[in-house]
C-alpha cells in the first residue's frame, strides 16, 4: 500500500507546484497582459462620426452643461461643466475609464473641436450669420461616446451670429446672442436636464 500512496503524494505536490507557478508574478505583469475590467457596456448605436455608444449606468454617470457667450473679438467664448467627469490630458492612453476623456464641439453637426479642458474660444468665421447649434459631446478615450439610457451624453446651446446695421457699434452683445439649451436637450447623464426632455 505505501507504494500507491508515494506516487499520489508526489502527484498531489506536483499539481499544487503547477498551480501555484501559475499564479505567480507580479501585479504589474498580469496588468500588462491581462485586460482592465470593462466600463459600460458598448451598444451597436453610433453617433453621426460611426463611434460606437458606451452605455453606463444614471447613478455616478458623466455629465455635461454648455453656455456659449459672445467674446470681445468677435467669436464665442465655450464654457462646459461636467459632473462625474474629468478631462484626460493629451496622450492618454487610448482606452476607457470611468468618468474620464474628452469633449467634441460640434456647431450644426460639423465637430470643431476636441476638448480637454473646459473653456474654449469659438472663432466666428465657425458661425457665420444665422442661428446655429452648439453641441458638446463626452467621449471615453478609446473613442467611444459616454451614453446612457442609449443616448449620448451631450449639451447643446442655440446661439444667433448678426451683422452689425449701419451706424451700430460692433459691440459683441448688440451684434450677437446666445440661448443655452443644454439643460433642454443634452443626454440623460447632462447637468440639470428637464424630467421627460428628450
Amino acid at each position: 500500500m505505501s507504494w500507491t500512496r508515494k506516487p499520489l503524494a508526489a502527484l498531489a505536490v506536483c499539481v499544487l507546484l503547477l498551480a501555484g507557478s501559475a499564479g505567480c508574478g507580479t501585479d504589474d505583469a498580469r496588468e500588462g497582459s491581462a485586460s482592465p475590467t470593462p466600463v459600460g457596456k458598448i451598444l451597436e448605436d453610433r453617433d453621426q462620426e460611426g463611434r460606437p455608444l458606451r452605455e453606463v449606468g444614471q447613478e455616478g454617470a458623466p455629465g455635461v452643461g454648455i453656455e456659449v457667450q459672445p467674446d470681445t473679438a468677435g467669436g464665442w467664448g465655450v464654457r462646459l461643466t461636467v459632473r462625474n467627469f474629468r478631462f484626460s490630458p493629451a496622450g492618454a492612453a487610448a482606452r476607457a475609464v470611468a468618468g474620464r476623456g474628452l469633449a467634441r464641439l460640434y456647431v450644426d453637426g460639423r465637430p470643431v473641436a476636441r476638448l480637454r479642458a473646459p473653456a474654449h474660444r469659438l472663432d466666428a468665421r465657425l458661425v457665420p450669420r444665422g442661428t446655429h447649434r452648439v453641441t458638446a459631446r463626452l467621449y471615453a478615450d478609446d473613442g467611444t461616446v459616454w451614453a446612457v439610457d442609449g443616448k449620448p451624453v451631450e449639451s447643446t446651446a442655440d446661439i444667433t451670429a448678426s451683422e452689425p446695421g449701419p451706424g451700430m457699434t460692433p459691440d459683441a452683445s448688440s451684434r450677437r446672442k446666445a440661448r443655452t439649451q443644454g439643460a433642454d436637450v443634452g443626454g440623460r447623464g447632462s447637468p440639470g436636464r428637464a424630467q421627460g426632455a428628450s
